[in-house]
């Protein structure tokens, strides 16, 4: 205790300390610290523009999984919905038309279903009544709708083939123009 009223109440002693203990702390916040750049090349994921796509590992309908990783090098387009929703029924026929016209040229739609909030027999019954033929991804557990930041169905993703988000369409319906003028430039660049 001695040693403690010692310092504080010779100045230059104090200042030492603190001086020492500052040093000390700054010498370990840089030496344990990662940098952004050696994990995710200075961006972090992130569902706005201009930032990667956020990661994910999906079960498919048809029973077998998807990695968006996976699909780098294509244009994909990942869209968030329920079957219960009228806005994603509106908008599924066109995005099931631009699709059967780009996937030749690198498009990629995934059709995540907000399973958590819907049923996979509603999501299965949904993709047979409309004869959709990109895969449906099952979100059981809400984790890609909380890792997208989901706050309004459907909502769309575009991402170039580096995965990088590039136009993000909360709500809906989109319409086949609509759609057709978010991948055109896409689709344009290359790989």
């Amino acid at each position: 205790m001695q040693l403690v009223m010692g310092l504080l109440q010779d100045s230059r002693r104090w200042t030492a300390v603190m001086l020492t203990t500052l040093v000390l702390s700054l010498a370990w916040i840089s030496f344990s610290a990662t940098s952004l750049a050696a994990t995710t090349g200075g961006l972090v994921p992130s569902p706005r523009e201009g930032f990667p796509a956020p990661d994910f590992t999906l079960d498919t309908l048809e029973g077998g999984q998807m990695t968006l990783s996976d699909l780098r090098g294509q244009v994909v387009m990942i869209n968030l919905w329920t079957s219960w929703c009228p806005p994603c029924r509106a908008e599924m026929p066109a995005i099931d038309n631009v699709y059967q016209a780009n996937k030749d040229k690198g498009l990629e739609v995934l059709a995540v279903n907000s399973t958590f909030q819907d049923s996979e027999s509603a999501a299965a019954a949904f993709a047979q009544e409309y004869s959709l033929t990109f895969p449906i991804l099952l979100d059981r557990d809400g984790a890609v709708s909380r890792r997208y930041q989901l706050q309004a169905l459907p909502t769309t993703y575009f991402i170039d083939r580096q995965g990088i988000i590039r136009a993000v369409v909360p709500g809906g319906p989109m319409s086949e123009t609509l759609i057709q003028s978010k991948i055109a430039d896409l689709l344009a660049e290359a790989p």
